[in-house]
């Protein structure tokens, strides 16, 4: 009788696998956030399979781009605007933090706008009572509750992304034409193009990113007992880091294909290439319950339950990083874990952008364009952002023996001059 083999091992291993994961999956889950969705909706809708090409190319320079992030927040224990205040001038700190406190107001107030938006497919109620629901309740979660305890909650609502997944594989795919167009890039120099490429570049390799995983891996460094949020790295640190960022980015840019091509196949097909509302977003759900008596209630509640559950997730992403971006520059006490009382200055940043993101709401933009005008903001607000992220992880002063090597400077210029062009190319075009 042969043996029979011992499958502990291989438990252990996955669970192994499993616990490395952190800031780098949650990133890469509030990568796909309200702002993302709507973006890449627009793109499969307007072009077909025009744009397919990006969620693969992609990957390389999003994952180069977040491990760099997170190596630095690891090394030097700091946040990003933290390690630019000890090592560049005044003026390069402040326009650091200017940016990335601007672009993530403006993203928040789309994200809560679209949540309204959403939420509206299900509830007859007036925009400004949905929006101000939406704004007081993540307020006093993000203030009063841990944000572990809030993630996981909300992890769950997450869940609804995987109906973009399933929806590809339900419906009929010219998969021949499908892969091809997954592979072989297509450009075209027009206005249309290049402004919706950059939205899919700024809400894929996004500022608020940068930040979020940086704060975050000192976080972790802090829950395990360094309270100064400072300990020796070994190399063993960065490539659980590198596993878990992997990780993260692998799922965000397979539910990325996942979008374009379910707008490419389901909305650009019947026609609908101009996404005005959420109800036209919703469309896209339709064939994966077209079998039930109400399929189009039952897509605008996939949907809904989608955008809702992410913005939720995804709003305290952007406004904390945004106060962790501020409260470095000034040496405040920063961290989601700490009390209202303990740290006044990080939990004030987050108020006064989450409701300057709420007034925006009625400044009369439409929800779903806000998201998409948002990307675009997004992709060109990264750049500058991008070559300081270059230096800092490229420097042996700051990083030591675990400054960045010639793959990862490889990947991080080429997407420094692919998103640059991209910007610079959509401003020649206007």
């Amino acid at each position: 009788m042969p043996p029979v083999k011992n499958k502990k091992p291989f438990k252990k291993n996955i669970w192994k696998w499993l616990t490395v994961l952190g800031p780098g999956l949650t990133t890469g889950a509030a990568d796909d956030d309200p702002s993302g969705i709507a973006t890449y909706s627009q793109t499969g809708a307007q072009f077909g399979y025009g744009q397919l090409w990006t969620a693969l190319y992609m990957l390389p320079f999003m994952t180069a781009v977040q491990e760099a992030c997170a190596r630095i927040g690891l090394v030097t224990g700091k946040g990003i605007a933290a390690v630019v205040k000890e090592h560049y001038s005044k003026p390069v700190l402040y326009a650091v933090v200017g940016l990335v406190v601007v672009a993530n107001t403006i993203n928040i107030g789309a994200d809560i706008g679209a949540m309204a938006a959403a939420a509206n497919l299900l509830i007859p109620a007036p925009f400004i009572i949905l929006t101000l629901l939406f704004t007081v309740t993540i307020l006093i979660l993000e203030i009063f509750t841990s944000y572990k305890v809030y993630s996981k909650i909300l992890k769950w609502l997450a869940l609804s992304l995987l109906s973009y997944p399933i929806t590809v594989f339900i419906i009929h795919q010219d998969w021949p034409t499908v892969l091809k167009a997954t592979v072989v890039p297509h450009v075209e120099f027009s206005f249309a193009f290049l402004f919706i490429i950059t939205g899919v570049f700024g809400t894929t390799i996004t500022p608020y990113m940068f930040f979020w995983e940086a704060s975050q891996e000192v976080e972790e460094i802090k829950e395990k007992g360094h309270a100064d949020g400072k300990k020796r790295v070994c190399w063993a640190d960065i490539h659980n880091m590198r596993k878990d960022n992997t990780a993260g980015m692998i799922i965000s840019e397979f539910t990325t294909w996942c979008i374009l091509l379910v707008g490419a196949t389901v909305l650009f097909k019947s026609g609908v290439k101009d996404i005005k509302t959420a109800a036209d977003a919703a469309k896209a759900l339709e064939p994966l319950v077209h079998s039930f008596p109400n399929a189009g209630f039952l897509a605008k509640l996939i949907f809904s339950i989608g955008i809702i559950g992410l913005g939720l997730l995804a709003v305290p992403v952007l406004s904390g990083s945004a106060a962790y971006a501020v409260s470095e520059a000034f040496t405040w006490k920063a961290s989601l874990n700490l009390k209202l009382r303990q740290a006044h200055g990080f939990y004030g940043v987050i108020t006064i952008a989450t409701l300057i993101g709420l007034i925006i709401n009625f400044v009369g933009i439409d929800p779903v364009k806000a998201l998409i005008y948002t990307a675009v903001l997004n992709g060109v607000a990264a750049v500058p952002l991008l070559f300081l992220i270059i230096k800092i992880s490229a420097s042996e002063k700051i990083m030591g023996e675990f400054k960045s090597r010639w793959l990862s400077k490889a990947l991080l210029w080429f997407t420094f001059i692919v998103m640059g062009g991209a910007a610079i190319a959509l401003f020649f075009t206007i």
